[in-house]
């Protein structure tokens, strides 16, 4: 068929089909509503279309690809005259490899989006439909289609070093190769004769071949994709049991959210106490990431993960610290924004949920950190190399996949991309077993996947729906995933506290204030120490005060060491009080007033006597507070009226411009009644088409342009003799369109009519009509 005769086949087929099918087939493909199709021939004409195709084929899925390779090749686009194939040719041809009732499905889906159509009871598809496919060979219907995987693999280990260089190159680049041994006169010793002979290879034309995917994923240790067997690959075995319960993948994931959390605080920390330096292209590089793993003591790899997503969220980013780090160099570096404060002190699953987000939508692959580039060099944290605005497309589509398992049944890396392979084969390549591989891993650290299944987390944060729906069950979800916060803990002998929990954060406020994380987990170690014990003291805690916390939320005694401890560091401690004059020093024992003015740290902070247990010095408060304390002594800072101040530091911050990034607005698809009003245009149009002019005299204009004096005295005409009009019109969009219709009434500049096909009167301004045409009666 010419491709004027495919296009007028198509629109007599989409001309057939009611109005709920066609909103159906605008639906499946929403490229072809927009603009709205002036009728079911232009419609027709964008359906064949080879880029509408392509789009039309986005995802479909292996069986559907070999239905549609299978209608093809029996010669759907021949002429009627040759070509006399149905569905139930189809179904005979490949019921071998698949289930009927799944082909006649398929079949219908491709009917339904138009790549294929019926002329009578016969199949038709347009010259272009090879572009539905996700290769150009028919690799699912060919002559080596029903090999096995075990056959393939067999020939691909008989090649010589020659044959499968040349299958390794086209495994790792593009499928396609051009050569000149392609054409079926080459010389059938050489190479590529011998492969396309063996079936590892296929031709397309005299100088392109095509590398079979299944050949292509065995050559890159992948799980090939059969062709012997169009069924979907199994998840798991049909019988097989959840190694754990759901509870457990659950509490689970809110170990792994804890975790997460703790280590990002850590993350905020390092970064405010020593801001990382910033390249001259803008990245955090591999060095200053080594040195934030030393300081936060993780592994390159989970910090990489917490840099991305933090610069993201814009906890992190590049700008003048305020204030200054002791090593400050004048330049930006990257250190802690605003907004981190304010998310570190949000409820966890709220600090979880942003974390999570921000994952779900980063264009961004944080775990190619630290891999060579195009050029050799190794990619840096937050570099531009790292976007790829497919990666949150990708995380979806994994998710989807676990989703459909059973639930809390583990499932492989393997499995998952076999899955992936099969429903989307036209992203193959996109979908390689090391990227599935790692984006279950920092799903597991994100806590959406915990022992190899979704968790409810997972579950309700990958759903489709509102927005605001999908956050409030996401967030129920991470409230019943995270273990209920404890107010107490268990103090040990040697100076430890054990807490068997996350801790409320009125208690983790009072702990980390004095004593230091040592192991985290799900039960956290932190030990107490002299200088945490001070740390304490020095943001206005006295020794009563901590001795009563121990004592009220240790579950276990209070051992005497830990008691002499705070007693011993808090007899020492504020016995020299620091204020602010500039700076001033009193102190209650004049003897320690005179060990002070006799230290080095008196000549360095200019101190002078005022009187036996008063000095004042020109030194800032911190300046004098850090030389006295190198100097022996355990000083406290005070404010003017005596009452002890906080003098910790809080870490340098950075104020940028760029505001946080919000999600981008989804395209939405066009509603169910956008496209009923569309297919409403679109019926109207091939009514005005189809309408028969009324003969033309002299007497009588039939025909008027625009919507002046000679348009409104042909409505008039049609008025009086009750004769139906075609209307031509431009709506306030600028839209045009064409009706036919029955007039009403004519006036106020406007004409009244009933349309056929609608039972509501439409109101068409004069100057908005670009034209009138009488029909026959």
């Amino acid at each position: 068929m010419s491709s004027d005769d495919q296009r007028r086949s198509l629109a007599q087929y989409l001309a057939g089909l009611t109005d709920d099918a066609l909103a159906d087939l605008l639906a499946e493909r929403p490229d072809l509503a927009s603009p709205p199709p002036q009728g079911t021939g232009v419609l027709a004409q964008r359906a064949l279309a080879p880029a509408s195709l392509t789009l039309a084929g986005e995802n479909l899925d292996v069986l559907s690809v070999a239905v549609l390779e299978q209608a093809l090749a029996l010669g759907v686009r021949r002429s009627p005259h040759n070509s006399h194939v149905t569905a139930d040719d189809i179904v005979a041809a490949i019921a071998d490899r698949a289930d009927p009732d799944e082909i006649r499905a398929r079949i219908d889906l491709l009917l339904r989006r138009a790549i294929l159509w019926l002329d009578d009871e016969w199949l038709r598809s347009g010259g272009q439909a090879d572009a539905a496919l996700p290769w150009k060979a028919y690799h699912l219907t060919g002559p080596a289609s029903h090999r096995t995987t075990d056959e393939v693999a067999a020939l691909v280990d008989e090649l010589d070093d020659r044959q499968r260089e040349l299958l390794q190159t086209l495994s790792r680049g593009p499928a396609l190769g051009r050569s000149r041994d392609a054409a079926p006169d080459a010389d059938p010793a050489a190479p590529i004769p011998r492969l396309i002979a063996a079936g590892l290879l296929d031709r397309i034309d005299d100088q392109t071949v095509e590398l079979p995917p299944t050949v292509g994923a065995l050559l890159r240790s992948e799980p090939p994709l059969r062709t012997n067997d169009l069924r979907p690959p199994q998840l798991h075995d049909p019988g097989a049991k959840p190694r754990f319960a759901a509870r457990a993948v659950d509490d689970a994931a809110g170990g792994e959210a804890l975790e997460l959390i703790r280590h990002m605080t850590s993350l905020l920390t390092a970064l405010g106490n020593t801001p990382a330096a910033v390249l001259r292209s803008g990245a955090l590089g591999v060095r200053e990431l080594r040195r934030l793993a030393k300081v936060t003591g993780l592994d390159q790899k989970r910090l990489a993960l917490l840099v991305e997503l933090a610069g993201y969220l814009r906890l992190v980013d590049a700008g003048f610290p305020d204030p200054p780090p002791a090593n400050d160099t004048g330049e930006q570096v990257f250190a802690p924004t605003p907004a981190a404060d304010t998310w570190l002190h949000q409820p966890r699953e709220r600090q979880w949920a942003a974390l999570l987000d921000t994952w779900l939508r980063m264009p961004r692959r944080a775990w190619q950190v630290g891999e060579p580039d195009r050029d050799g060099s190794a990619m840096a944290a937050l570099s531009s190399e790292l976007h790829d605005s497919y990666a949150p497309t990708q995380r979806h589509l994994i998710l989807g996949v676990l989703a459909d398992a059973q639930p809390a049944v583990n499932l492989t890396p393997e499995s998952v991309t076999a899955a992936l392979h099969w429903h989307r084969p036209r992203q193959l390549r996109r979908f390689g077993l090391r990227l599935v591989r790692e984006t279950l891993d920092e799903a597991r650290q994100l806590g959406v996947v915990a022992h190899g299944a979704l968790t409810s987390v997972g579950r309700a944060a990958s759903t489709e729906g509102d927005p605001d729906e999908v956050e409030a069950t996401t967030l129920k979800a991470m409230h019943a995933a995270l273990p209920e916060p404890v107010d107490h803990f268990l103090t040990q002998a040697d100076l430890t506290l054990t807490v068997p929990g996350p801790m409320t954060p009125e208690l983790a406020e009072q702990v980390e204030l004095v004593a230091d994380l040592e192991s985290g987990g799900a039960a956290s170690v932190y030990r107490i120490s002299e200088d945490s014990v001070r740390r304490a003291l020095d943001a206005g805690r006295s020794s009563s005060e901590l001795i009563a916390m121990f004592t009220t939320h240790s579950r276990t005694p209070v051992p005497q060491s830990l008691t002499y401890l705070i007693e011993d560091v808090g007899r020492k401690h504020g016995q020299l009080r620091v204020g602010i004059a500039a700076s001033f020093i009193r102190c209650e024992d004049a003897a320690t007033m005179t060990a002070v003015l006799r230290s080095p740290a008196a000549e360095h902070l200019a101190l002078r006597a005022l009187a036996p247990t008063v000095a004042v010095s020109p030194s800032e408060v911190r300046d004098v507070i850090d030389q006295l304390r190198a100097a022996g002594f355990a000083p406290s800072g005070e404010d003017s009226s005596g009452t002890l101040v906080d003098l910790r530091q809080r870490g340098s911050r950075v104020d940028v411009a760029r505001q946080r990034r919000h999600p981008a607005p989804r395209r939405t698809a066009p509603s169910r009644e956008q496209l009923t009003i569309v297919v409403s245009r679109m019926r109207s149009h091939d009514r005005a088409d189809a309408a028969t002019p009324a003969p033309t005299t002299r007497s009588t204009p039939v025909r008027a342009t625009g919507g002046g004096e000679s348009a409104t005295a042909l409505i008039q005409l049609a008025l009086r003799a009750n004769r139906r009009l075609r209307v031509g019109y431009v709506n306030a969009q600028g839209s045009a369109s064409r009706h036919v219709v029955t007039p009403r009434t004519l006036g106020a500049g406007q004409l009244v009519a009933a349309e056929e096909g609608s039972d509501d009167d439409q109101h068409f301004s004069l100057h908005r009509i670009t034209s009138v045409e009488l029909l026959d009666a």
